[in-house]
């Protein structure tokens, strides 16, 4: 990842070359996030058809997370892979009712995609959990019929549930920014990327152990009471490196929560500001 300030996710892209490089006769099958977790990344149109060009080149599967399908931006688009040419009989598509309705703690979801690839997914599915409580998947049925019938409408509640992110985004985006914390503005889902390494360069925290962002997102959670994630638990052991002035917040939170971190990243400044 590159830092820095006045970054979007879209300022993140795929290196054409590199990608290409990574697919050879054994590759079976690529996964894709979008709109991305932790960045916020929600691929365009160019991106996915580079994609599929090399998974149909390769015959590849795509198994395309897209769990946050509904929670974009304005000026973004969620385009989905199996829509693109000749993609639909090598996509599996995974969708979450926690994401789309906002019910994690259903923890329900679904793939769709063509029959000779969702019988085997069905086959091993049925032998991983067995099954799933039945008034949970008839509300998530009735939650697509009411809300599918409302689609593009005001009272759309995938419409009001990205308005409302919206400004709860550009809300955390502005305290983070204040105190010298630069944020990557997402342009889907509700996490939140920042550089914390103009502040944490003013704090102490050696005390702690593991990389950088493990060290200070624990001294944060220990002496200030406020969570975030290192996102170098996403990464590889040998590129943990490149997340280290990295932390990721999550704004689908009260407005009075989000008013508490707010005073605490501020007092913090303030602390360190007097040092």
């Amino acid at each position: 990842m590159k830092t820095g300030s006045n970054l979007t996710s879209n300022d993140y892209g795929l290196d054409p070359e590199e990608l290409a490089s990574k697919f050879n006769s054994k590759t079976k099958l690529i996964i894709v996030n979008t709109p991305h977790n932790p960045l916020g990344k929600v691929f365009k149109r160019e991106e996915l058809l580079m994609i599929g060009d090399l998974c149909k080149k390769h015959d590849v599967i795509a198994v395309m997370d897209e769990v946050y399908e509904w929670i974009v931006y304005k000026g973004n688009e969620h385009i989905r892979m199996a829509t693109l040419p000749d993609m639909w009989d090598r996509t599996i598509t995974v969708g979450s009712a926690g994401k789309t309705f906002s019910v994690t703690g259903w923890k329900t979801g679904w793939a769709y995609g063509p029959q000779h690839l969702i019988r085997p997914l069905q086959l091993l599915h049925q032998n991983c959990i067995y099954t799933c409580p039945t008034p949970i998947q008839e509300a998530v049925a009735v939650g697509f019929e009411t809300e599918i019938a409302r689609l593009g409408q005001p009272d759309s509640y995938w419409r009001e549930l990205a308005e409302m992110l919206e400004k709860k985004r550009n809300k955390m985006s502005k305290f983070l920014s204040d105190v010298g914390m630069a944020p990557v503005i997402p342009d889907g889902g509700y996490f939140m990327i920042a550089d914390f390494s103009a502040l944490g360069a003013k704090v102490n925290f050696d005390e702690e152990t593991g990389t950088k962002d493990y060290k200070f997102v624990k001294w944060l959670s220990k002496n200030k009471k406020l969570q975030g994630i290192p996102p170098s638990a996403f990464y590889s052991d040998t590129d943990k490196h490149l997340a280290e002035n990295l932390i990721r917040f999550c704004f689908i939170k009260e407005d009075s929560t989000l008013e508490q971190a707010e005073k605490i990243i501020n007092d913090l400044k303030k602390t360190i500001s007097s040092l």
